[in-house]
């Protein structure tokens, strides 16, 4: 047998089973109370967070934003996911469009990419030059330490996929036409750079991953406990309390005071289910 199978074949035994979908849901259920004790805890102390996503394609960043957001206030946490840039922005300080989506009190910004894509998709794919790239790099961590001295609790995390499990869900995306939107010309124009990804990556590590902003990876193969593992540590990165609230109790329904349903033509939906 070869070493590198006989590699993969050990971490493939000792990877643990993956959660059935009843087991993630529960867990999930338990993560949703704590996000919603967070968002209540925010907008009660005026806190401002910042949460950056960054990974390859198909590396599971849509669906752990999916999971944070699913029972949460979008008036509280607010999701930031940029097309292109206009020529207007094109001519723009770099970072300036994303430095008016960052967050006021009482108010969360998820990135779903960032002004990292100047590190990545940007760099690899030749939308700026090398040296832009460098200057980036460079002035980052500044920028970064001007948000965080600002009051913004600033957290980026970084969903690494392997190359195997990457092919597996762009090709599932072409076979499914609920997902064929996911898949742009620039996916697959990427998609073949896996190594100009790897070094543009290992570079905005090596420049970005600083005391004050810090990169979390997490290994998003198995997206279901990667999803979890993220909440639970964003969770964990964020001093809140639980607000106490009164009880609550619904009030008695006015009377009908003589109100009668009008006989109206309403069109109707129709019961096809």
């Amino acid at each position: 047998m070869a070493k590198n199978q006989r590699k993969d074949d050990a971490l493939e035994a000792d990877a643990p089973d993956k959660l059935t979908n009843k087991q993630y849901r529960k867990e999930l259920a338990k993560l949703h109370v704590e996000l919603v004790k967070l968002q209540e805890w925010v907008k009660a102390t005026g806190a401002k967070i910042c949460i950056v996503f960054e990974g390859r394609d198909g590396a599971g960043k849509g669906g752990t934003i999916k999971a944070i957001m699913e029972r949460v206030s979008p008036r509280v946490f607010r999701v930031i996911a940029l097309p292109a840039p206009t020529e207007r922005e094109r001519s723009q300080m770099y970072v300036q469009r994303y430095i008016s989506h960052l967050p006021a009190a009482g108010e969360i910004v998820i990135f779903d990419r960032s002004w990292y894509n100047r590190a990545g998709v940007e760099r690899v794919m030749g939308f700026c030059t090398e040296e832009q790239a460098r200057k980036f790099l460079s002035a980052v961590p500044a920028v970064e330490r001007t948000i965080v001295e600002s009051g913004v609790i600033l957290i980026k995390y970084w969903l690494e996929v392997s190359p195997e499990e990457q092919t597996r869900r762009l090709e599932a995306r072409i076979d499914d036409e609920r997902k064929i939107w996911k898949l742009s010309p620039m996916d697959l124009k990427s998609y073949s750079r896996w190594y100009d990804y790897s070094r543009a990556r290992d570079d905005m590590f090596n420049a970005t991953d600083t005391a004050w902003a810090p990169w979390y990876v997490a290994h998003s193969d198995d997206k279901r406990r990667a999803r979890l593992n993220i909440i639970t540590h964003l969770l964990s990165k964020v001093p809140y309390e639980e607000v106490p609230r009164e009880k609550i109790k619904l009030p008695d329904r006015q009377k009908r005071h003589g109100y009668e349903e009008p006989e109206y033509p309403y069109r109707m939906v129709p019961p096809k289910f």
